[in-house]
């Protein structure tokens, strides 16, 4: 009788560990999944201010269409970028167009001094720290469902249960360049 209970109660355990290991993976790709989802929303807030500030450009930038048209093309291709390798790619374009504009704009001090102009810049600044925050947090989510994937015990139910680790957000080589500041 006595090993029966015992039986028992290491098949009891077992099934705790089982379902605690298949729970724990659930709730790390949830956050994986949140985590990106996060990004999008921040891309897509991004691209939904870009119309407003080549407005406001438009009208003191006459003969800057090139960087006008590079942004324009840039924000498309983010809306309409499917998967997370090819959101990071228009998004890398974007922010090379919208630097060119900005540096651009250093040249025309009323579109610099125009009110609306410093507030969707502002706006795009903080949407910019909003995507760097969530592509850490979407860092952060992929190490700890890592982790998880290889080290013992968790690589074992990893096997049982077919989880892979996944991969991280790259940052693009030309974002990794120092930036040079002169002062002249």
């Amino acid at each position: 009788m006595l090993l029966t209970w015992i039986l028992l109660a290491v098949l009891v355990l077992l099934v705790i560990i089982f379902w605690s290991y298949y729970n724990r993976f659930a709730v790390l790709g949830n956050r994986i999944d949140n985590s990106l989802s996060q990004i999008d929303v921040q891309l897509k807030r991004r691209a939904d201010l870009i119309p407003n500030l080549v407005e406001a450009v438009k009208g003191y930038m006459k003969h800057e269409k090139a960087a006008i048209k590079a942004v324009t093309d840039a924000r498309k291709s983010l809306v309409g970028a499917e998967g997370v390798e090819d959101k990071v790619k228009a998004n890398n374009k974007l922010q090379a167009a919208l630097k060119t504009v900005f540096a651009i704009a250093e040249n025309y001090p009323d579109l610099k001094a125009n009110t609306t102009f410093l507030q969707l810049q502002n706006e795009l600044s903080t949407t910019e720290d909003k995507i760097a925050y969530s592509r850490q947090y979407y860092n952060d989510s992929i190490l700890s469902y890592n982790n998880l994937c290889k080290t013992f015990p968790g690589t074992l139910f990893a096997g049982i249960y077919g989880k892979k680790s996944r991969e991280y957000l790259q940052i693009a080589e030309s974002e990794k360049e120092v930036v040079k500041v002169k002062f002249e």
